[in-house]
């Protein structure tokens, strides 16, 4: 037996659960966005609402899904973390043998979703990528905490593993390779990718699913920004 937080109880039968689906609502309260209210360019537009989202707590406001495509155009979702944001672009790390730096050397195309739930706002990103210089990448490798270096080290990303031991048992070598080395090196298969937008959606959420969205378009002549019908 299941017991659901409205206090329902269920069988198991999944049936039970899909039944609940299509009658699940959130009223969207949360505000309004005006053409008026957006700063001159995306990067302050975005940097605006992330400050604002994390003044209210918003847990990993600077997390984004990120969205990609193989050779074959079969698509992949992950979620990610956004680590730089200027004029150029928005910028997160990863290991390049992974899955997703294989779609991005193949496709050079990437978007990504800042999902902020509690605020009722997601922010849409869509454009090229380009990978981050490396004295960039070092510089945001050395503010990286020692774990988090060898574990870079230690991962195969997005390669199969017999068993979670395996990755234990990586990082162990790992930790005693680098054991008497205080600065560690940027591992050569590690760096950053960067998205140059083409397109920045931001969305606020509305009553009666009116919601708002108005994106800033790149084009011949600079930025222009255009609503869009939700």
């Amino acid at each position: 037996m299941t017991e659901f937080g409205n206090g329902a109880v269920s069988s198991g039968d999944s049936v039970d659960v899909a039944v609940r689906l299509p009658a699940m609502r959130v009223a969207y309260n949360g505000g309004s966005l005006n053409e008026s209210d957006l700063a001159p360019t995306w990067p302050e537009q975005l940097q605006s609402w992330l400050d604002e989202a994390l003044a209210h707590g918003v847990a990993e406001p600077n997390a984004m899904v990120l969205a990609t495509a193989d050779a074959d155009g079969l698509p992949s979702s992950r979620t990610v973390l956004c680590k730089g944001l200027d004029e150029r672009g928005i910028v997160f790390y990863t290991n390049y043998t992974s899955a997703k730096s294989h779609d991005l050397t193949v496709t050079r195309y990437a978007s990504a979703t800042f999902p902020w739930y509690p605020l009722q706002r997601q922010v849409h990103v869509r454009g090229e990528v380009e990978k981050v210089n490396p004295a960039e990448t070092a510089e945001y490798w050395a503010s990286r905490p020692r774990g988090s270096q060898l574990g870079a080290w230690a991962s195969p990303q997005s390669q199969f593993v017999d068993g979670r031991h395996d990755l234990d048992n990586a990082l162990k070598a790992i930790e005693r390779r680098f054991r008497d080395v205080e600065q560690i090196p940027v591992p050569p298969h590690w760096g950053g990718w960067r998205i140059r937008p083409e397109v920045v959606e931001f969305w606020q959420g509305r009553q009666d699913r009116l919601h708002d969205r108005l994106r800033y378009v790149r084009t011949e002549d600079g930025w222009r920004v255009r609503r869009v019908a939700p």
